[in-house]
């Protein structure tokens, strides 16, 4: 989870720890996350309750984003989830530490 003054960010959503995951990404976090957790959009994340925020990684740029959102997409889980663990071994929700 780097420190970068950016809203852009790409994100990993959990169902559950070892659960379903999902990768996105997103020009404001905060806002997108809320989005998940509310069911405010239908799709993959309201439909298997993926709501958890369990690792994010903010970038400078949108594109920088997408590129770190690809890369996610073409990993095995079993990376996803070693990548998810180094920081959040717990698979802890982040949401409430965004603010």
């Amino acid at each position: 989870m780097d420190p970068a003054p950016a809203n852009n960010a790409v994100y990993m959503l959990a169902s559950r720890k070892h659960g379903t995951l999902y990768v996105g990404v997103t020009s404001d976090l905060i806002k997108r996350i809320h989005e998940h957790r509310e069911d405010l959009r239908p799709g993959f994340t309201s439909r298997y309750g993926v709501k958890r925020l369990v690792w994010f990684r903010r970038c400078f740029t949108v594109v920088e984003a997408i590129w770190w959102e690809k890369r996610l997409k073409k990993y095995r889980r079993d990376w996803k989830i070693n990548l998810i663990e180094q920081d959040n071994p717990n698979w802890d929700d982040l949401y409430p530490n965004l603010f």
